[in-house]
């Protein structure tokens, strides 16, 4: 712990810059969209099934076009590129404060997708991951810790402001503090980024320097065209993309998982999230160690197992007192997959090229994540049980496992990653 607090003092700026842009991101997520649904439903006058297509079509839309814009952050510099970013979500949010179409709605969520859900957190795991060497399992771990401090505190506030001012008035608040608050602090948090940006470069050219005189082994940095070409990526795809489709599913259909199958009381559900913050931020942080100690490649076999637990839990009975280990299971599952799977991609293939590569696992995910509510209700509508549901999901994440068991012995015996000590 020790450690980890001076690695804070010593880039605080850095950190609080990840944070700031992950906790941002909470506007273009789920969680925090569904607590508008009810107004956005009946001020346009949409069924579930319908606000759920408009939900799907934005969705599936931003993830085709961040393979174009997730690529930009190798070559934009950084203070363009989020100033860009927060101006896309900046205008979603003024749209929905004024939006009177459907049609409209569906360019609003895409945005909101785009530049909240989907760049903020890509931008923010790019930085962490190319800026740092040392420590960068702790740099992850630490600016993931975004995510559940908006799971956390914006539900409350968003419930306070639509009270309190309207449904609208409130995200045009959030446009104001877009623009007040989130880019100036960006902004200054980043600090010094042509002179960061500068050492990066400078490093990367000495290392190439080096390994071409004889010195070093060369780090080798893929291109995304090499990634594709790695048969090695199609045996960890399944497992990378396991968490986003089983917990994106169970999420979006909670209600009717815990509430109408399993009797648990709304208020029992909402008691437990708590419960699913704190131990996301502990497995984060955790992880974060365990990465920077051993590597992330080395530890893809054991990352899925609190997801099949917690789905384990979740399938074993209906007594009450299960909401609290699934939850902390779930938060586990989260907490770990934030910070392991964004240090893995600039640990196996490099950092030269990893926005474009983050960008393709970036939109990889939000088609699994966009997938799972369809594929499980449809399930659901057709008559199978929860315990049949959970099974299908238990046995994709054992293959998801053993697959990555085999994925990380590849990558070992191959020479790469090496892990740099913190």
């Amino acid at each position: 712990m020790i450690r980890y607090f001076g690695f804070i003092r010593t880039n605080a700026r850095l950190l609080g810059f990840g944070m700031l842009l992950c906790l941002a991101s909470s506007f273009g997520q789920t969680f925090f969209i569904s607590l508008f649904s009810g107004e956005i439903r009946a001020e346009f006058g949409l069924s579930d099934g319908e606000f759920g297509a408009v939900y799907s079509m934005g969705t599936l839309a931003s993830a085709f076009l961040l393979l174009w814009t997730g690529q930009l952050i190798d070559r934009v510099d950084l203070r363009v590129y989020i100033v860009a970013v927060f101006a896309g979500l900046g205008l979603a949010a003024v749209l929905m404060s004024v939006a009177q179409s459907v049609v409209l709605l569906v360019f609003i969520v895409f945005l909101l997708r785009q530049c909240g859900q989907g760049l903020p957190g890509h931008t923010a795991m790019t930085a962490m991951g190319r800026y740092f060497d040392q420590g960068r399992g702790k740099a992850l771990s630490i600016a993931a810790l975004g995510y559940p401090v908006g799971e956390a505190l914006l539900p409350l506030a968003v419930v306070a402001a639509v009270a309190v001012t309207g449904w609208r008035e409130s995200w045009g608040g959030i446009a104001i503090v877009l623009a007040l608050v989130i880019v100036p602090l960006a902004l200054l948090l980043l600090g010094d980024q042509k002179a960061r940006h500068g050492a990066y470069i400078e490093r990367m050219e000495t290392a190439e320097r080096d390994a071409a005189a004889g010195r070093t082994v060369a780090e080798r940095s893929w291109t995304r065209a090499e990634v594709i070409r790695d048969a090695r990526l199609y045996l960890v795809l399944p497992g990378l993309l396991a968490p986003s489709f089983i917990f994106t599913g169970l999420f979006f259909h909670q209600i009717l998982i815990m509430v109408d199958i399993q009797g648990w009381s709304k208020t029992a559900l909402a008691a437990s999230y708590p419960v699913y913050a704190v131990t996301t931020v502990v497995a984060s942080l955790l992880a974060g160690v365990a990465i920077d100690r051993f590597g992330a490649a080395r530890l893809l076999p054991w990352f899925l197992w609190p997801q099949m637990l917690a789905v384990v839990v979740l399938i074993s009975g209906a007594d009450p007192v299960l909401l609290i280990p699934y939850m902390m299971l779930t938060g586990a599952g989260t907490g770990i997959t934030h910070t392991l799977v964004s240090a893995f991609w600039p640990e196996v293939y490099g950092k030269r090229h990893l926005g474009a590569i983050r960008a393709l696992a970036t939109a990889l995910m939000v088609f699994s994540s966009a997938a799972s509510p369809v594929a499980m209700g449809v399930l659901f509508d057709l008559g199978f049980s929860l315990s049949a549901i959970g099974g299908m999901l238990i046995g994709y994440a054992v293959l998801g496992i053993a697959l990555c068991t085999i994925a990380a012995r590849l990558y070992l015996n191959d020479g790469r990653p090496a892990v740099t000590a913190a």
